[in-house]
């Protein structure tokens, strides 16, 4: 532990009297903040995972409104919570609730320990923390990128990190021996939110901070705090295919054993139905996954395709689509090409 560090934990008590003072009055009204609960919290930061905040509020109200704790959900259809989860991204993490609400409905009493929660199925020390400290004031701390970041500048670490993960581990022990252990459900989102609000990565907000007497990285010095390496992101071409057919979209439902997009449909590959474009696309879309970004040229046909339904190939509806689980990207460009009049 640096003597950066070290002060900061012999200032602890008064820099969680700062930072929790400061999140009375600012934190944002969030619905798993007003109405808290186990189940609640779970939904939430799963869906807060690689996801903005303004982006996972109305899947979150949708989602507690139709399964309301771990025993509706647990009772849902696959397909149903994977088509709810639609837009979101990472459809793991869906398929992931699914079956932790599955397990957590067989029990009696809840677990109250970050320690405990860690034995159920896609739970890892992030999610973990918060379902115990918020829920069952377990104390320990929640490390994300905003911690990472608050936690960085006020040590002044300058060391450059080669993943996040790596960043995570480093700060863990320094986050553990400030977490508030009488509130600590209310210092780990006060500390997250501090991150995301105030200390931001590219503009921090340094003379509105209430940890600014605490910090050793201010203004321009704390951007580039903390430097973590990011291996270089790749591009990829792909062809689909927009076929139409009595006012049906065809569509590809990826297999259950499909490690990415399982149980998810999209657009056809134009290989995969033998399809050679003769023609330029009739659109092209950009999406980028963890670090690819692919070009996606979606072509329509200029005469019917013979289609054998087989290897998870689909004809839907139009009045079907909102109801499907289809990838987000497709789904919003499917929405676009029918306000275009293209699947009239």
């Amino acid at each position: 532990m640096t003597s950066a560090e070290q002060l900061l934990t012999t200032r602890a008590p008064k820099l969680r009297k700062a930072l929790l003072s400061w999140y009375q009055k600012h934190q944002r009204d969030l619905p798993w903040r007003t109405a808290a609960s186990p189940y609640r919290t779970v939904v939430s930061e799963l869906m807060l995972q690689q996801t903005q905040v303004a982006t996972v509020l109305p899947y979150f109200n949708r989602w507690v409104q139709r399964w309301p704790n771990f025993s509706a959900l647990a009772q849902a259809d696959a397909d149903e919570v994977l088509a709810a989860w639609a837009g979101l991204g990472y459809y793991r993490r869906a398929r992931l609730l699914h079956a932790l609400a599955k397990e957590v409905s067989l029990l009696k009493v809840l677990p109250s320990t970050a320690q405990a929660w860690l034995q159920f199925t896609g739970v890892g020390p992030y999610t973990a923390a918060a379902i115990a400290s918020i829920s069952f004031k377990d104390p320990v701390a929640v490390v994300d990128g905003n911690v990472v970041r608050v936690l960085s500048r006020l040590a002044g670490l300058k060391t450059s990190f080669v993943s996040g993960a790596h960043a995570v581990k480093r700060v863990t022990p320094l986050a553990n021996v400030l977490v508030d252990p009488r509130e600590p459900g209310n210092y780990n989102q006060a500390i997250m939110e501090l991150g995301s609000q105030v200390c931001r990565k590219a503009a921090p907000a340094c003379t509105a901070c209430p940890l600014k007497t605490f910090c050793a990285s201010k203004g321009t010095q704390a951007i580039g705090i903390p430097k973590i390496l990011r291996a270089k992101g790749r591009r990829e071409i792909v062809h689909r295919v927009l076929a139409l057919r009595d006012g049906k979209v065809l569509l590809r439902r990826h297999p259950k054993y499909a490690r990415r997009l399982a149980g998810i449909a999209e657009l056809p590959l134009a290989e995969s139905l033998k399809f050679k474009p003769s023609l330029p696309a009739y659109a092209v879309r950009r999406r980028t996954v963890v670090q690819t970004t692919y070009e996606e040229h979606i072509h329509v046909p200029a005469s019917q395709l013979k289609v054998v339904l087989s290897d998870g190939l689909i004809w839907v509806s139009l009045a079907e689509l909102p109801f499907m689980a289809i990838s987000g990207p497709h789904l919003r460009w499917l929405g676009e090409f029918v306000r275009r009049g293209k699947l009239v």
